[in-house]
């Protein structure tokens, strides 16, 4: 049975995902994201499901992991986030006073949490405040996490999808060590890739002329400091289309000329939900 590492505990948004993905490998949690990608490197049959940005919140920080152990992106998944005020079975809306959750969530559940005069408390993550919750057994305390983290722990959701905006979803990126990719079809595709640059004056605005001249739309581009500078960066890209097609080939073959590092991260599937 293959093993799917995610950083965070049962009943994470995580957790979650990992069981949309492959409802029958073994799920298995780690306490940080390094963790996962450590863990990913030296287990080749491993795969890691890990958080890479949020439709409301905005990237959640793991680039300098992908650019470190440059692990094989097999697949993008587009999670569902909705929030839940979840308590000790029982207990009532009026009777609390405390909410736990990590700080994006009572950031996206603001309003809820302002109309009801709750007392909010930053934690580590969503699923460990409803374990928190349930191990604390005060009906005063509640916790923001997922349908899975109320099952996981035992409570009772008090009230669904309490979230301030409805429609909300984090891009998870499935990641491994083996290289594989998909044989070019008529689908869409994603090609992933980083790039550093050669040091010389407009160097990025040259580089990306080949896309342009080949009609290839670059739908994200984020550059990062390398460890320790502010004068280098690497940049994180992808591109719409297959790796295999010409125009994309062509594209890659211009930016290469203006790098001094160039790594093709993956090439897989566009989700779904982008048609949307």
């Amino acid at each position: 049975m293959s093993k799917i590492y995610f950083q965070g505990i049962f009943g994470a948004y995580s957790h979650l995902a990992a069981l949309s993905i492959d409802p029958k490998a073994e799920i298995v949690p780690c306490k940080t994201f390094d963790e996962c990608f450590l863990k990913a490197s030296k287990d080749s049959s491993s795969r890691i499901i890990i958080p890479e940005s949020n439709r409301i919140t905005g990237n959640i920080g793991i680039e300098y992991l992908i650019f470190e152990y440059r692990l094989n992106i097999y697949a993008e998944y587009f999670q569902k986030i909705e929030h839940n005020l979840l308590g000790i079975p029982g207990s009532k809306i009026s009777e609390l006073k405390d909410v736990y959750s990590h700080g994006q969530a009572l950031s996206q559940c603001s309003k809820f949490i302002k109309s009801h005069n709750l007392v909010e408390h930053v934690r580590a993550d969503t699923a460990g405040s409803a374990e928190m919750v349930s191990r604390n057994n005060d009906k005063t305390k509640s916790a923001i996490a997922s349908s899975l983290s109320a099952k996981t722990y035992g409570l009772e959701i008090i009230k669904k999808n309490i979230e301030n905006e409805k429609g909300n979803l984090t891009r998870f990126l499935i990641m491994g060590k083996n290289i594989s990719q998909p044989e070019f079809s008529n689908k869409k595709y994603i090609t992933s890739f980083l790039f550093k640059l050669k040091s010389k004056p407009a160097a990025l605005y040259q580089s990306l002329g080949g896309f342009a001249i080949n009609g290839v739309n670059l739908t994200k581009l984020q550059s990062y400091p390398e460890k320790n500078t502010f004068d280098s960066f690497f940049f994180l890209c992808d591109l719409d289309g297959h790796i295999e097609d010409p125009k994309v080939q062509k594209s890659l073959e211009e930016l290469g000329l203006h790098c001094q590092d160039f790594h093709v991260l993956g090439v897989f599937e566009a989700d779904k939900e982008r048609e949307k």
